[in-house]
């Protein structure tokens, strides 16, 4: 008979960790006792989590009695070093693409089984398609299935399965794949892998193309600037790395 394995769960956390992750995935606020079922806890039980996650900042309530997630989650992941290196290396870049193009951009990385939206640019014209930072896609979409094709070989093996083969093999020899967005016709989804210094997908440059007369740029353009762009970033990337060595 295998030996019971100890117990190191914290209820505390974990309450306080449910509440954040429920609303983290709703648009409005919440009462305690939507949150208490959407939780399956108790309005008692998440009641003191609820007064000390407003106390630290990390939820906002109104004067409805409403609660929300507060910006403290999106502050502290960008405060996660590896990731302010690669803001702070593509950003610039991403802005230079933006006017170039006159067509918005996004960075993002791979985030437990999903894509997730880090950075973005929008466009300077009148008239753009924009993806709110923090946003998540699935990795069937264009840009995780660039991240898929490129990541290290454990995570590639792992995420294979999420991905369509037919798809990969149209990912370009750098890196690149264009494919209209299923969702929102008149935008075609152009990816571009950004490489660390090992030659992995770091992050994804994507150019959520307008497809209309409201585009300067042919998407044959915009597919070169975005790879032009993502290998900037790399390089500076690689150059960083190489300076903290």
């Amino acid at each position: 008979m295998a030996a019971k394995q100890p117990d190191y769960s914290v209820p505390a956390v974990d309450k306080a960790l449910d509440v954040l992750e429920v609303l983290a995935d709703r648009e409005g606020g919440m009462t305690q006792t939507e949150l208490a079922e959407a939780s399956g806890r108790s309005v008692g039980q998440i009641f003191r989590v609820l007064v000390a996650l407003e106390a630290r900042g990390w939820i906002i309530r109104d004067r409805a009695g409403l609660y929300s997630l507060s910006m403290a989650p999106f502050d502290l992941a960008h405060r996660h070093a590896p990731l302010r290196g690669l803001l702070v290396a593509a950003t610039p870049i991403m802005r230079e693409l933006a006017t170039e193009l006159r067509q918005s951009c996004n960075l993002a990385v791979l985030d437990a089984g999903a894509v997730r939206v880090v950075a973005q640019v929008e466009s300077p014209a009148d008239f753009g398609y924009r993806v709110r930072v923090g946003a998540a896609f699935p990795l069937a979409s264009a840009t995780g299935t660039v991240l898929v094709a490129g990541a290290e070989p454990g995570m590639r093996e792992a995420l294979l399965p999420a991905v369509d083969p037919a798809e990969l093999a149209r990912i370009a020899a750098d890196g690149s794949l264009r494919r209209d967005d299923p969702r929102e016709p008149g935008i075609a989804d152009i990816v571009a892998a950004v490489w660390d210094a090992r030659g992995h997908a770091r992050a994804a440059l994507t150019v959520p193309y307008v497809t209309t007369s409201f585009s300067g740029a042919d998407a044959d353009r915009v597919r070169t600037a975005a790879v032009r762009a993502a290998a900037a970033v790399s390089a500076r990337l690689a150059g960083a790395s190489e300076g903290d060595g």
